[in-house]
C-alpha cells in the first residue's frame, strides 16, 4: 500500500501545512491554510506560501453550485489545469531552494507539490516521485538521513512498479540515492548510483546537456573527497564546458547582428534564432555549480587558461541573468587570466564581452534588456 505522508487524522479537519498535526493558526490573507505553530507558519511562508497564497484561494474555496453539466465540466477542467500549474510551480521552487542550500524551506514547497500530485494523479502515480526526491534531498541536506531513506525508498518502489518510467525520472532518482550514499560515506556505492544517473540522463537528453551535468558535478565531488584529484579535475572541466557551451549559445543569440539587406528588391528574411531559457531551478543550479568550481579553481591556483574559462562562464551566466554588477566582477578575472594568451579564440571572446559590459546602458542594449 502506498505511503501517504499527508493522511488526515480521523476527526481532524484543519491540519498544519508543514507537519499535518492539528492546526489552530490561520493565514489571515488566504484564510484556507492553517498551522500548528507560528514557527511552522514562518517556514512555510518563506519556502512557498508567499508565492502561492492567493492561488490557493481559488483551489480550496468551496465549489459554487452550477446547474449546467457543461459548466460543471468546465470548472473541473479549469481546476485540473490550475492544480497541474501548481505542481510545476511548487516543484520548481523546491528544487531552486535546494540549489540555494535552503533545505528547510524546500520541504513545504515539496509537500505542496506532493499534495497536488496526489489529488491529480493518485497515491501510486510516478508523478509523485519528483516530490519524494525533493523531500529526500532536503532531508539529506538537513542531516535527517533516516527520513531521506524513507522518501527515496518510496520513490524507488514507485519507479519499480512503473515499467514505462522515463529516463529523466530514473536519472534523478539515482542522483538522489547517490547523494544519500555520499552523505553516509559509502563512496563506491555513491559513484555507482551517480554513474547510473549519468547513463539515464544521457539517454534522455544527451551526454553534453546541462541536465546531465549535475551527475558529473556530484561524481567529481565524490572523487574530490577520495583525493582522486586527476579524475575530479577532468569531471569539473566537463561540467564547465557543458555550461560554457550552453551559455555561449544564449549570448550569441542575444548579440547577433541582423543582416542588412543590400541592393534593390525583396529580400528573404532570416528565420529568427530561438533563445534557450533556464527555469528558476536551473538558474540556481548554474549559480551554485559554476561558483563552486570557480572558488575551487581559485584555491587550487589553477592555470591561466583554466581560470579564464571558468571566469568567463560565470560572467556569461550573470550576463544572461541581467546581473551586470556580478558579471563585471568576474569579467575582470577573465580578462586578467586571458592576458597570457591574448590572441587565442577564448581571449578574443572575453575581450568582446568585456567591451559590452563597460556600461549598464551598452550591456542592457547588447543583452536585449530594456533600460
Amino acid at each position: 500500500m502506498a505511503l501517504n505522508p499527508l493522511a488526515n487524522p480521523k476527526g481532524v479537519k484543519r491540519l498544519c501545512e508543514l507537519c499535518q498535526k492539528p492546526a489552530f493558526i490561520e493565514c489571515l490573507d488566504c484564510r484556507v491554510t492553517y498551522y500548528c505553530t507560528k514557527e511552522h507558519q514562518g517556514i512555510d511562508y518563506r519556502g512557498i506560501h508567499k508565492k502561492i497564497c492567493s492561488l490557493l484561494i481559488h483551489l480550496r474555496a468551496p465549489a459554487p453550485f452550477l446547474n449546467s453539466g457543461e459548466d460543471r465540466q468546465n470548472r473541473k477542467d479549469e481546476m485540473l489545469l490550475r492544480q497541474k500549474q501548481m505542481i510545476d510551480l511548487t516543484r520548481t521552487t523546491g528544487q531552486k531552494l535546494l540549489f540555494e542550500g535552503k533545505h528547510e524551506q524546500a520541504v513545504p514547497a515539496a509537500m505542496q507539490a506532493l499534495k497536488f500530485a496526489i489529488d491529480v494523479y493518485g497515491l501510486s502515480s510516478i508523478e509523485l516521485v519528483p516530490s519524494y526526491l525533493i523531500l529526500g534531498e532536503a532531508s539529506i541536506g538537513l542531516g535527517h538521513l533516516s527520513h531521506a531513506e524513507e522518501y527515496l525508498s518510496q520513490a524507488q518502489w514507485t519507479v519499480l512498479k512503473t515499467p514505462e518510467c522515463s529516463h529523466d525520472i530514473q536519472s534523478r532518482l539515482h542522483r538522489n540515492v547517490g547523494l544519500l550514499y555520499a552523505a553516509k560515506g559509502d563512496y563506491p556505492e555513491s559513484l555507482n548510483q551517480l554513474g547510473n544517473d549519468i547513463y539515464h540522463s544521457s539517454e534522455a537528453f544527451g551526454t553534453d546537456d546541462i541536465r546531465t551535468s549535475g551527475g558529473y558535478f556530484h561524481m567529481a565531488n565524490v572523487f574530490f573527497r577520495l583525493n582522486k584529484m586527476k579524475t575530479a579535475d577532468s569531471l569539473y572541466k566537463k561540467v564547465t564546458t557543458i555550461w560554457f557551451t550552453f551559455l555561449e549559445r544564449i549570448i550569441n543569440v542575444r548579440t547577433r547582428t541582423p543582416v542588412v539587406p543590400k541592393g534593390v528588391g525583396p529580400v528573404a528574411e532570416e528565420p529568427p534564432m530561438k533563445e534557450e531559457v533556464l527555469d528558476e531551478a536551473q538558474e540556481a543550479e548554474a549559480i551554485q555549480v559554476l561558483n563552486a568550481i570557480y572558488d575551487m579553481r581559485e584555491q587550487q591556483r589553477a592555470t591561466a587558461q583554466v581560470m579564464a574559462k571558468i571566469a568567463y562562464a560565470v560572467t556569461m551566466l550573470y550576463t544572461v541573468l541581467h546581473d551586470f554588477s556580478r558579471a563585471n566582477s568576474f569579467i575582470y578575472t577573465a580578462v586578467k587570466a586571458s592576458k597570457a594568451n591574448p590572441e587565442d579564440e577564448l581571449s578574443k571572446k572575453i575581450a568582446e564581452l568585456a567591451r559590452m559590459l563597460q556600461t549598464p546602458y551598452t550591456s542592457g542594449i547588447a543583452m536585449g534588456m530594456k533600460i
